[in-house]
């Protein structure tokens, strides 16, 4: 059996991952779907979802994947919506799962280790656990260094342009009254 979960599609700042694991050694791996596809027309064009079915084939050949005798547990959310379409065209048997354990930590602690290495978020407050908290997290984050920080944000997300953007320059703005404040 082959469990597929995800992490950081809902969240506004950075990468996504996909993560595999095959059940019966242990082994998993990731497959990133970039910032990139969650902006403009990427995200019109329903880009991630259409990279997660050819990032989903990847991982599966690369772990030898059997499809006569193999099953997948497949997360239930919607960046896997194509990628269903595809295993039912195919054949391939699966089941939607709530994905828990060894690769949900494994792949929320790959989206961590990005945001954390790769784009310097550094909150003591930055968890494994999504929703809110990790929410207002990122979006402080960018909001501190809001014009240098902002092409980490899925833009394509519709309150980003509707709401939080400028609410975010906003705080930004405060932010850099605050700082200029400091040095008198």
């Amino acid at each position: 059996m082959i469990e597929i979960d995800d992490s950081g599609t809902g969240d506004i700042v950075g990468d996504a991952f996909i993560g595999f694991l095959k059940k019966e050694t242990g082994e998993i791996i990731f497959r990133t779907l970039s910032v990139n596809l969650f902006k403009d027309e990427n995200w019109e064009n329903k880009m991630p979802l259409k990279k997660a079915v050819e990032l989903i084939k990847d991982g599966l050949r690369e772990l030898n994947f059997q499809p006569d005798s193999e099953t997948i547990h497949l997360c239930r959310g919607n960046i896997f919506d194509e990628v269903r379409d595809y295993f039912i065209e195919e054949g391939i048997n699966y089941e939607d799962a709530i994905i828990e354990g060894k690769l949900q930590d494994a792949v929320e602690g790959k989206l961590i280790a990005h945001l954390r290495n790769d784009l310097g978020v550094r909150s003591k407050s930055l968890t494994k656990k999504s929703g809110a908290k990790r929410f207002f997290v990122l979006f402080n984050w960018v909001c501190y260094d809001f014009y240098k920080r902002e092409k980490y944000v899925k833009s394509g997300f519709k309150k980003w342009n509707t709401v939080w953007r400028e609410r975010g320059i906003i705080k930004f703005n405060k932010i850099q009254k605050s700082k200029k404040k400091q040095h008198y």
